[in-house]
């Protein structure tokens, strides 16, 4: 059965690439029968614009989240009898009035879910590019502990004001830190800060996607990295599987990898959302790294 929570499209994301119902029609294909769908929050600034949106307005950005949110619909009821299409979105943190915008548009639209996730450190793009990431270093003169500690001090935030359902990649602050330095995490006052963070998620109830997109940036494991995944198992905190999918040819993206990591680290039971009784629930998955979908599709 597994699952993917965190999803885009190219037809309401920029930097995706086909359209939603490919999306749907893969994840079919690969037998999943839960497909979480997750575009971007539109962002209200000229400024936080990217590149590739340059001929848009951020009135352009919310039209674009409303016909997400109804082409969403639609595909979940024309594909009802074979697969549940959860809606949701994933978060921004950008300015101080961000988390209020997410919080009208997800009562706006009745969302189903939010993937918690942070993209930015102080108004300034964190995983949008290398370049980028270093002018974000840059800004914190050089010290790249201070950065991270940032980051997780942002987020905590993030999580107290939404209480998002599913994590995203609980530590993207990594994804361009260079693994010949010293990783800040190995660094107390910065390892505080994400113990802390974990056990705020865990204390309402989150879920922590492991996202196997983290493999297409170079990294060495999934998000989170395995000293942070350890500890949210070590704590009782319950994890799912997300592909960060941009694309039809992104759905289940590195998911053979992606076994033989729970497999690593000892996991066996996953968490999915479904629609229970009318309301969105986590539910277990018992010996999900043994379940039939891995073979099926190849993975083993």
């Amino acid at each position: 059965m597994p699952f993917t929570f965190h999803t885009h499209s190219g037809q309401f994301c920029r930097h995706a690439s086909g359209d939603l119902e490919s999306v749907v029609q893969t994840a079919i294909s690969k037998r999943m029968i839960v497909l979480g769908l997750s575009e971007h929050i539109p962002r209200s600034r000229h400024q936080d614009l990217y590149p590739e949106e340059s001929d848009m307005t951020t009135h352009d950005l919310h039209k674009v989240f409303g016909d997400y949110v109804a082409e969403a619909r639609r595909l979940r009821d024309k594909y009802s009898d074979q697969i549940e299409i959860l809606i949701g979105a994933e978060t921004e943190y950008i300015t101080s009035t961000t988390l209020e915008e997410v919080k009208h548009l997800q009562s706006k639209y009745s969302l189903d879910y939010l993937v918690g996730s942070l993209h930015h450190i102080d108004e300034m793009p964190l995983d949008f590019s290398q370049e980028k990431y270093e002018q974000l270093v840059d800004h914190f003169n050089g010290d790249r502990a201070a950065m991270f500690s940032r980051y997780f001090d942002q987020q905590l935030e993030l999580l107290q004001v939404l209480q998002p359902t599913v994590i995203g990649h609980f530590d993207l602050v990594r994804i361009f830190h260079p693994q010949t330095l010293q990783d800040p995490l190995a660094l107390a006052e910065v390892r505080e800060r994400a113990s802390r963070n974990i056990d705020y998620a865990i204390s309402y109830g989150a879920i922590f996607e492991v996202n196997s997109r983290a493999w297409k940036k170079g990294l060495k494991d999934a998000y989170p990295q395995r000293d942070l995944l350890r500890e949210i198992l070590d704590k009782g905190g319950r994890i799912t599987i997300s592909d960060d999918s941009h694309g039809a040819g992104d759905v289940c993206l590195y998911y053979d990898r992606l076994l033989g990591y729970l497999q690593e680290l000892d996991v066996h039971d996953l968490y999915y959302l479904s629609r229970v009784d009318g309301r969105v629930q986590a539910l277990k998955m018992e010996s999900a790294t043994e379940h039939e979908f891995w073979s099926a599709n190849g993975l083993t």
